[in-house]
């Protein structure tokens, strides 16, 4: 079988197949890779085609390659055939599971000879025994070790029943478990699947922008400063530098250029490239959601932390409690009863499913987390800072006004400057493309390629004349523009309120567009909300002037602003806010903001933004409406009462049986299987749906 590693770490290997994985192959190639002995745990993505596998022991990788190799079509189509009842979707697939543990199980009790059932009963304890035999290996007293132990003592009171029933036990509570976590995990994914992204096409020289499923191998898109790469292509022309943090975790930017390979989920931090598609979209874009819920486990939160390091803490307190009933009591079933219940896959499994829960949830509500961590601090946040444009006014602000300057008209101002701005997703520059196109101006490029200067503008040139646009700060200051005391008073009567946007070519201004930039709806009403939620600080940040803020901040309810804000601005006043001890959330959508959202204790993308918004942000939401933050945060403080609430109901619970088995209250068998049940019971509850007040 042909196949590619996408990611790999210690004892784990995530690999690639030619295609997707129809859905009759999945428990014959599951179960076939299972036989490998290296094989710890096989999990199978279908639409993604891609299979995850944990493994174990000296050259445990080479072996789960090897097999892999191996496989053919004839060998899955013959283990398809102990797989004949083996159903989707998944929870048929348990109910069978169930069913053949159950069956086998009174099977050897009911119909084998005493001698024969314990030699099988013997034979099967060889699995419990090589899991202890490599955590012991590894120096590791952890719950295989317990549960081999709990067995083994059976076997020295020659009660070969007991440890059959124990094991039985064991495999129906683990069977469970996983059930449980993988449908949280299919749950995330598909729910993140629903989210839309889109890729600017290129097709007879004209672009124009449609969803990336749609795309087909073969197709050409580009791809600009600011803006996502939505599918695995070849770069035809063009350089740009990629961020491919979340594939490689490198997060310094590579160059790309004509020949190499791009990836779905990267971003281009400055540049363009026209990409060739030639990987089906819709297999990139779950690959990539894929690997954020893997890469999630690597964003836990303290308190998901802190209980995860008590699970693996509290196992040898569990041997040493076994050792002093055995000195105590001088009973094997006791002693047994103390090795029955543990901590510790309670306490994994209820964080573990508890945050898988509120990442679904969060997703359904257009909101991408990118680890549970971002939900605990999210909830411990006290200061807020927002963006303006885009963030707290609409993603959709429209030109209010277009002055002419120096002898050009204003129809030549808007259709020039929709020639430069339609080169950029920011939604000023949509709105100026947007202004053009309603006054059906068809523009012809003459000018040269673009540049994007990050927080002030756009610089190209137009017959050996530099041509400029953005603020007045880049236009004015940086570039040297003249502007007359007249000009200046014409600018600030004609735009007042508005976001001026001035135009230059060859150092004489030749326009100045008014961008109306209006509050979004609810904001208010939202800030309202955060504030009774415990954030005691809120902040706006823009680069407009102070005019504009002023009035946008009264509007949204903000008494807090700062105007004229390049990035390096907004970076400092976030951290300067960290260092006075505050925890802070920043929410922006633009490139500008990008240092900022990656200084901040967590920073927040709005969906309408750029890729590197997103990128850097440590959470996105899929639309504009401030209400989403309200709801993330009602979702972390849920999620840590949540945690915080299985902590004390798994210490609670495991101890009083724990003391009914000590005590001679509950047999062995008793207690392991309240532990299970109690343990998915527990999960089932951190699973369901969170009430939100």
């Amino acid at each position: 079988m042909h196949y590619a590693i996408e990611h790999e770490i210690p004892g784990r290997i995530r690999v690639r197949l030619p295609g997707s994985i129809p859905d009759r192959d999945i428990d014959p190639l599951t179960r076939t890779l299972c036989r490998c002995d290296a094989a710890k745990k096989v999990v199978v993505y279908p639409r993604a085609g891609s299979v995850a596998i944990e493994y174990a022991g000296v050259g445990g990788r080479a072996r789960v390659l090897e097999r892999l190799s191996s496989l053919d079509a004839a060998e899955i189509e013959h283990a398809r055939d102990d797989c004949a009842l083996a159903l989707v979707p998944r929870t048929h697939s348990l109910l069978m599971d169930i069913a053949a543990l159950v069956g086998s199980y009174f099977a050897r009790r009911w119909f084998l000879p005493k001698p024969i059932a314990a030699v099988v009963t013997l034979w099967r304890y060889r699995t419990f025994l090589r899991a202890a035999i490599r955590s012991l290996g590894r120096s590791r007293l952890d719950v295989p070790v317990l549960d081999a132990a709990a067995i083994g003592m059976s076997f020295i009171k020659r009660d070969p029943r007991t440890a059959g029933q124990t094991m039985f036990l064991l495999d129906l509570g683990e069977t469970l478990e996983e059930y449980t976590r993988a449908r949280s995990e299919s749950e995330l994914i598909y729910t993140l699947l629903d989210m839309p992204e889109t890729a600017q096409l290129v097709k007879g020289g004209q672009e124009a922008a449609v969803s990336s499923s749609s795309l087909c191998e073969g197709d050409l898109v580009v791809v600009r400063t600011g803006m996502s790469i939505g599918i695995d292509g070849v770069v035809e022309r063009g350089v740009a530098m990629v961020n491919q943090a979340t594939l490689t975790g490198e997060p310094l930017a590579v160059e790309r250029t004509v020949g190499d390979d791009v990836f779905a989920g990267t971003a281009v931090e400055d540049g363009e490239i026209f990409v060739r598609v030639k990987a089906n979209t819709g297999d990139t874009k779950l690959r990539s959601i894929v690997s954020l819920v893997e890469q999630s486990e690597a964003c836990k939160s303290g308190s998901q932390s802190r209980m995860e390091a008590l699970a693996d803490s509290i196992v040898p307190w569990n041997f040493l409690l076994a050792g002093v009933v055995a000195l105590a009591t001088r009973s094997l079933l006791k002693t047994s009863a103390a090795l029955m219940v543990d901590y510790s896959c309670a306490l994994k499994l209820t964080g573990s499913i508890a945050v898988l829960s509120a990442m679904s949830q969060s997703a359904k509500a257009g909101i991408t987390v990118k680890g549970s961590k971002h939900f605990e601090t999210m909830a411990a946040a006290d200061t807020i800072v927002f963006d303006k444009t885009g963030t707290l006014t609409e993603a959709l602000p429209k030109v209010a006004c277009v002055l002419a300057l120096d002898g050009w008209n204003r129809r030549e101002v808007l259709r020039f400057a929709a020639c430069l701005e339609e080169h950029f997703p920011h939604p000023v520059a949509r709105a100026v493309v947007r202004a053009a196109a309603e006054k059906n101006l068809k523009h012809r490029e003459r000018h040269a390629a673009v540049e994007y200067i990050v927080a002030h503008g756009i610089a190209s040139s137009l017959e050996g004349k530099r041509v400029v646009i953005g603020s007045e700060h880049f236009v004015v200051e940086d570039e040297g523009v003249p502007i007359s005391d007249e000009q200046k008073q014409k600018i600030a009567c004609e735009t007042e309120g508005l976001s001026p946007l001035y135009l230059a070519v060859d150092g004489e201004l030749i326009g100045v567009l008014g961008i109306e930039d209006p509050l979004k709806a609810g904001v208010a009403e939202s800030i309202d909300e955060l504030r009774r939620l415990g954030f005691n600080r809120v902040v706006m940040l823009t680069g407009d002037n102070e005019r504009t803020a002023a009035r946008i901040a009264e509007d949204a309810g903000v008494v807090e602003f700062h105007a004229n804000m390049l990035p390096a601005d907004k970076h400092a006043f976030v951290e300067a806010l960290r260092a006075e001890g505050s925890c802070v959330v920043m929410v922006g959508d633009g490139v500008n903001d990008s240092p900022a959202l990656s200084a901040a204790d967590v920073g927040i993308a709005m969906g309408q933004g750029t890729a590197i918004a997103k990128e850097v942000a440590d959470v996105t939401l899929s639309g504009g409406s401030l209400e989403a933050l309200v709801e993330l945060r009602k979702l972390g403080s849920a999620l840590m009462s949540r945690m915080n609430g299985s902590y004390g109901g798994v210490m609670v619970v495991n101890s009083v049986l724990l003391a009914a088995g000590i005590g001679g209250l509950l047999q062995p068998q008793t207690s392991s299987l309240l532990h299970n049940a109690t343990t998915v019971a527990l999960s089932a509850r951190n699973g369901s749906a969170y009430r939100l007040r």
